[in-house]
């Protein structure tokens, strides 16, 4: 089903960059866009999806938003799981909403509170090729396991995907979960609260704990073999 079309593409070479626009992008499956700061396999944050209408509803200058993809979409509509077709070669799995933050409060007092969801929508690539403005994007189906707007609720998904008898390290987790590091020191009472099952699931990176430490490679994966094998049939 066609939802919309792409308006502009950015690109952020460092995260001291500006988004600068570009005319086309190189997705790479399974770790993001070619040349931007956010391209990482072990990121559910890999590029930012926007919509226009955000822009126009809060009267925002160009790049505000930060998004690599400025659709003509309500982004904040968009479904945990989905999967977009852009253009004729890259399949996108969307995540989970992108949070307020701090840089559009310095755009305009108050905005990270008054924007809600209409802050964009985060997505991994799952089939890469190239992109440009005027592509169009579809929802495919079947659709993928969604993952939840809230961070807590994402440590519990790391967390449940775990090997048995195996931990993770309180920055990896971080990672997998699509949060900040800086989050780190609110993970023992956050994992406290999950329940005892959680219990020295994660331990902080200096532990001299025996057991294996999962790197995680495998939590986006199976999902994407599943995708091509739809794709195949």
């Amino acid at each position: 089903m066609d939802i919309g079309r792409i308006d502009a593409l950015a690109l952020r070479a460092s995260l001291a960059a500006p988004p600068a626009r570009v005319e086309r992008l190189r997705a790479v499956a399974g770790v993001g866009l070619d040349g931007d700061v956010h391209a990482d396999p072990l990121s559910p944050r890999q590029l930012l999806l926007a919509g226009t209408d955000a822009y126009a509803a809060f009267a925002l200058p160009p790049h505000a938003l930060r998004e690599n993809l400025l659709l003509d979409v309500d982004t904040s509509r968009l479904a945990s799981g989905t999967v977009l077709q852009v253009g004729h070669d890259v399949r996108l799995r969307l995540m989970f909403q992108c949070e307020a933050c701090g840089h559009l409060e310095a755009q305009r007092p108050g905005l990270s509170t008054r924007i809600g969801t209409r802050r964009g929508m985060l997505a991994r690539v799952l089939s890469g090729g190239e992109m440009r403005p005027g592509d169009s994007v579809r929802a495919i189906g079947p659709p993928l396991p969604a993952w939840s707007d809230d961070w807590r609720e994402r440590i519990a998904q790391v967390l449940d995907a775990l090997p048995p008898a195996s931990v993770i390290t309180y920055k990896r987790l971080a990672q997998l979960a699509g949060v900040a590091s800086s989050y780190c020191r609110a993970f023992p009472g956050t994992i406290a609260r999950l329940g005892a099952r959680y219990a020295g699931k994660a331990v902080p990176s200096q532990s001299d704990i025996a057991l294996p430490r999962w790197d995680g490679r495998d939590l986006f994966t199976e999902d994407d073999r599943v995708l091509a094998a739809d794709a195949e049939s």
